[in-house]
């Protein structure tokens, strides 16, 4: 703390800003706090002697009775701004007590686009295009619980003493520490990957799945379903790569739509047979895409821009 704005603040003149910065430095640390108590006594004993020899010089040797009388007074004064000093630390103190007291966080990506966000308690998440992840500033200390629509990958610090919970479309992933990525879009089936550690799954209608690394749990005709990760590559979104293997143009389309935030249609049904191995960097667009698929088997697109539709035949 620069000493020049301690005594600026302790002596009064310090601005809202200078306040501020004060007051955090004191909360670091109990030595800070100490050191500012000193210096403000330093200053008040200061204040105290300057003004009796000033007294004493002006007014020379006074009686017994009026020298009682201006001791006990700047015994008052002094008093007075001790008070007033704890009472600013106690309010300060309380005041950033209720400001760290947990509230509820969202954060959404537009389709197109993905985010990166580190939690509380220093999991990583990564949250692909139009999603939406729901958790508090300041984690329960039984648990760990946020919600999520669309799709995120989870990298979650381990706490063996309270487990990390995922809310998805009924689903209720718990984990200690691990990395894995749930898949929970709106209207489409639900899937979750573990890639290390493990996981314990409740379906919706309470059944149990607990996953090694390399499985999965999904949403198959309304059964839930225990597999292999057939396509690790998939999870490169994360890097802004759309992956593609040995998919049919028909798949494509959900996949592509979902996150790009537009509506495919495949007017031909042979062409939504066509099956498709690639990459593509997320940041080339729709129509870049749809260009370079039409390569390899042709095909031509229209777009409906008041319906936000491709119509591909």
């Amino acid at each position: 703390m620069d000493a020049k704005l301690l005594e600026k603040y302790i002596t009064g003149f310090a601005n809202q800003d200078e306040t501020k910065e004060v007051w955090e430095w004191i909360e670091q640390k109990d030595e800070n706090m100490d050191e500012y108590m000193s210096q403000r006594k330093l200053y008040i004993l200061t204040l105290w002697r300057a003004d009796s020899m000033q007294e004493i010089r002006n007014e020379g040797v006074k009686t017994k009775k009026n020298t009682i009388y201006r001791v006990f007074k700047e015994i008052i004064k002094i008093a007075a701004i001790f008070v007033i000093a704890v009472a600013g630390v106690y309010y300060w103190m309380n005041t950033k007590k209720i400001e760290k007291k947990s509230t509820m966080e969202c954060l959404y990506t537009p389709p197109g686009q993905r985010a990166e966000l580190t939690l509380e308690d220093g999991t990583h998440v990564w949250l692909n295009a139009n999603s939406k992840i729901t958790y508090p500033s300041k984690f329960k200390k039984e648990e760990r619980n946020v919600s999520l629509q669309g799709e995120a990958f989870f990298k979650v610090t381990h706490d063996a003493t309270r487990p990390f919970i995922v809310n998805a479309k009924g689903y209720r992933v718990q984990v200690l520490g691990t990395e894995f990525d749930v898949l929970a879009y709106e209207g489409e089936n639900c899937e979750i990957d573990l890639l290390q550690g493990k996981v314990h799954v409740m379906t919706p209608d309470n059944r149990v799945a607990d996953l090694n690394p390399g499985e999965r749990v999904y949403t198959c005709d309304g059964q839930v379903v225990k597999g292999e990760i057939l396509h690790p590559e998939y999870f490169r979104w994360r890097d802004g790569l759309i992956c593609f293997d040995n998919m049919t143009i028909g798949a494509m389309a959900d996949k592509l739509g979902r996150y790009y935030g537009v509506k495919l249609k495949i007017a031909n049904a042979r062409i939504a047979s066509y099956r498709y191995t690639g990459k593509f960097w997320s940041s080339d667009g729709i129509e870049h895409v749809l260009e370079v698929l039409k390569r390899d088997h042709k095909f031509s697109y229209t777009k409906d821009n008041e319906k936000n539709l491709y119509i591909i035949y």
